[in-house]
């Protein structure tokens, strides 16, 4: 598919969630507006890190599998991608609520997400020389830490669904981040990360999926909750 190839992945990756949005018993078209908070919000310093670390040579994008067009340096299809994974994450989310009954996560389970952050955390000091790992690590490790101090707030927001749905997307987000690294579409300098891989993904991709599902999912959450 040549130049098209990326563009083509995103699309097949929205393609399913979209067209079940429209589910009797899930709605997801009713979260639209609220999960376009989320993606603005979490996208946009997504976009920005996207930015800094094309510019640092951290990653690159192969000319051979990408449109022509480019927006501060990323492919428009890498501006997708900020759509399109979030997209059907939440829908995953969303469907696992409205399917089943998931009691909301006890102190056991935050305690345990919150000893994860410092754990991410204490990684990431000790990477602080691998520009990749170090960042990941570290925003996902603040990311947990502040939730969990907030979660009295989080009303709207289920930790143990969001966890089975993670678990859930990680199939489709391997599947496509295996395409990505395979062909390859982005080529990593494995000089800033850990240089561990599962298949060809860089486990540090696996980290950077979570919290951008996390945080735009906690954001849409709090936005349905807002309009109520």
């Amino acid at each position: 598919m040549g130049n098209y190839t990326y563009l083509a992945i995103d699309i097949l990756t929205i393609l399913f969630p979209f067209l079940l949005s429209f589910d009797k018993k899930v709605h997801f078209y009713k979260y639209w507006k609220s999960l376009f908070v989320g993606i603005l919000w979490v996208g946009s310093v997504y976009v920005c890190w996207d930015m800094l670390y094309t510019y640092l040579g951290v990653w690159s994008f192969n000319a051979r599998y990408t449109l022509s067009f480019r927006i501060g340096a990323l492919p428009l299809e890498e501006w997708l991608f900020f759509l399109v994974v979030p997209y059907a994450c939440a829908f995953i989310y969303t469907c696992l609520n409205a399917y089943f009954t998931i009691k909301q996560a006890g102190k056991l389970l935050w305690s345990l997400f919150f000893i994860s952050g410092i754990m991410l955390i204490i990684i990431g000091i000790i990477f602080h020389d691998l520009y990749y790992t170090a960042a990941t690590m570290l925003l996902a490790g603040a990311v947990n830490c502040f939730l969990y101090f907030v979660r009295s707030k989080l009303t709207q927001f289920n930790l143990r669904v969001f966890l089975y749905s993670f678990l859930v997307a990680l199939i489709p987000f391997l599947i496509v981040n295996g395409l990505l690294t395979s062909l390859p579409v982005v080529l990593y300098n494995n000089a800033e990360n850990l240089g561990i891989r599962i298949y060809t993904i860089p486990v540090e991709d696996v980290i950077y999926g979570y919290v951008l599902l996390l945080g735009t999912i906690v954001i849409m959450q709090q936005a349905k909750k807002a309009k109520r």
